[in-house]
């Protein structure tokens, strides 16, 4: 095929690709292949994952601190150590971030490299220890956005990159979350989610649809996409015990081919109410 035609071809998909994608993979290429960066900078690891949780009005204070010690506890457990370890590299990449309005969106621990109790424990330790930083009402799209940013510029080298977005409210505020969950999805992430339910019915999806199915239908994207729902308290550590389990086990790719967004089936889940 003459070159000017393959060209004309190239810069035809190009056009069609929203520019945020475009940024959005050129970070990982730049990551994967070392450019732009010294050499040995990049740091391989099994995952990248994101704990995405919703810091907004909705969640007070003893409720912030129960979401916290819940994640500390989890990332702990010598269930997901173990999950860790049985990895190729037996090591995980793991930021936390907790979101708000569309303007209000934190990284509380940055990328910290989990390869056995002592790391673990210094990121727990740390997650406790930092202060409320976000503020305002729902943004699902900007918490997306924001996490799919950190996995774009982090240091990492890694085959699956997963955004974790716990929030017990719909999508308020920012850009239309599907836009920002298929923008992720396609520069090669998975979207997780995990509904946590509120006492007398808590806040519904769009169109008063359940919480759940909004989740389901404009928030999770790419191969093996799955919804949790819990309760506070018990139920809620446990999903999250699980929750980070499956996300560390699966050896399945992360994101969607291109033009299909959802990247695969996904799953609805029902977290165990013990």
């Amino acid at each position: 095929m003459p070159l000017s035609r393959v060209h004309r071809r190239v810069c035809h998909a190009l056009a069609v690709v929203p520019p945020r994608v475009i940024g959005l993979l050129i970070a990982a290429t730049a990551v994967t292949f070392g450019l732009g960066a010294p050499a040995g900078a990049q740091s391989l690891v099994d995952l990248e994952l994101v704990l995405a949780a919703d810091g907004s009005g909705s969640i007070d204070d003893q409720e912030l601190r129960l979401q916290r010690d819940g994640y500390a506890a989890a990332i702990t457990h010598p269930s997901v150590l173990s999950a860790i370890a049985a990895g190729e590299t037996g090591r995980i990449a793991l930021a936390y971030v907790e979101w708000g309005a569309a303007d209000s969106q934190h990284t509380i621990v940055d990328w910290t490299v989990i390869e056995g109790p002592d790391s673990a424990a210094a990121f727990a330790a740390e997650l406790r220890r930092q202060p409320r930083a976000a503020r305002g009402w729902n943004s699902i799209s900007g918490a997306i956005d924001y996490s799919a940013d950190l996995i774009g510029s982090n240091a990492f080298d890694a085959p699956r990159k997963v955004i974790d977005v716990s929030g017990d409210g719909p999508q308020r505020g920012g850009r239309p979350v599907e836009v920002a969950r298929d923008e992720a999805v396609l520069a090669g992430i998975t979207i997780n989610a995990l509904v946590l339910s509120t006492p007398g019915g808590g806040y519904p999806g769009p169109g008063g649809m359940p919480l759940a199915d909004h989740y389901t239908l404009s928030v999770i994207g790419g191969f093996g996409a799955f919804v949790m729902t819990a309760d506070r308290g018990e139920s809620f550590r446990n999903a999250i015990l699980a929750k980070m389990i499956r996300e560390i086990a699966d050896k399945r790719p992360t994101g969607g081919p291109t033009g299909e967004p959802n990247g695969g089936p996904t799953d609805a889940l029902q977290a165990d109410r013990r």
